[in-house]
């Protein structure tokens, strides 16, 4: 027998079984790391499911609030709020987006009305559901987004969600300025305690095809002259330098996953919380590669999920919050 040959240190001690792996993890997940987007739809009595994104599902009000109670139940940190107006509804301006009774506005008080502050209430802070081209600002005379004119209804989405009872906005059309200005708007109008997470790194994606569904988007072209482009880094940190100077308390990275450079780079820069939102399009592969029986649905789950938080991300925005919880 021979002692002291390689190898003599064994790394592989320390996977031997499952408490022993589970022991030393370097990256754990908790239920207060993760946020349900959630979508709720005007004009429905029955929650319509999203073909795209299986198992999610355009809300009614009532089934609303029954996500949020079960997102408490389990110790989902918080809750992300998209309204999906009345096509009818819809124009220019994306007036039904600053309307008092717009449909997001009323989703926050009645998520507000049956949870109180055990969830942390968000809303997405943008035109696009709301608006006939489907774009994120109103349109100048050439059909362009018209980045100021914009702000100004952001200012006014933020009074009203505020009013509304929200914690926190969620700016996320890419407006150049949109924190400061929003920033300035919730403190004028006395909502200096709502925060503000600011879609800091919003790439121009191809995975948001399903989300575009979920909302009932009426998109005509792209958003290529808003959101960043796939090839930029340094673009990113930028973006970051000033969101964090007008005001930004948090800051988020979507997509996550095809993005985890950025998100690990964002992370070693900032003393702020980071988020990264796991978007539809990541769920959606998943889900159809599943449901084919190519991989095994929960160890991906897990498996995307842990890689978002050893990347950085405080916080993870993710359709599979509420099961992921109630898992762990």
């Amino acid at each position: 027998m021979s002692y002291g040959s390689f190898p003599g240190a064994r790394p592989r001690r320390l996977r031997t079984t499952p408490a022993m792996r589970r022991m030393v993890a370097e990256t754990r997940l908790h239920p207060a790391d993760l946020i349900l987007p959630a979508f709720v739809r005007e004009g429905i009595t029955q929650p319509t499911p999203i073909q795209a994104m299986p198992g999610v599902v355009q809300h009614t009000m009532d089934t609303l609030r029954k996500a949020a109670v079960e997102a408490v139940e389990v110790g989902v940190a918080g809750i992300m709020l998209f309204g999906v107006p009345l096509d009818e509804k819809k124009d220019g301006a994306g007036t039904a987006g600053t309307d008092p009774d717009g449909i997001l506005q009323v989703a926050i008080r009645a998520v507000k009305q049956e949870v109180g502050d055990d969830l942390v209430i968000m809303s997405d802070l943008c035109l696009d559901e709301y608006t006939d081209h489907g774009h994120c600002g109103v349109l100048d005379a050439d059909g362009r987004v018209d980045n100021d004119a914009t702000l100004e209804r952001y200012a006014e989405m933020a009074q009203v969600q505020a009013d509304a009872g929200v914690h926190v906005v969620g700016p996320s059309g890419m407006m150049d300025g949109q924190v400061g200005v929003i920033r300035d708007a919730l403190d004028q109008t006395g909502h200096e305690d709502v925060s503000i997470l600011a879609y800091t790194a919003k790439y121009s994606s191809a995975f948001y095809g399903p989300f575009r569904e979920a909302v009932g988007s009426s998109l005509q072209g792209d958003r290529k002259t808003y959101q960043q482009d796939p090839a930029n880094v340094r673009e990113s940190l930028r973006e970051l330098a000033l969101d964090l100077e007008e005001g930004a308390d948090m800051v988020m990275v979507k997509p996550a996953g095809p993005y985890l450079d950025i998100l690990a780079k964002v992370a070693e820069s900032v003393a702020v919380p980071v988020a990264a939102y796991q978007i539809s399009g990541e769920y959606a592969m998943v889900e159809a590669a599943a449901e084919k029986g190519w991989i095994d649905r929960d160890r991906a789950i897990m498996e995307t999920l842990t890689g978002i938080k050893r990347a950085g991300a405080n916080l993870i925005l993710t359709y599979w919050a509420t099961e992921v919880a109630r898992g762990l």
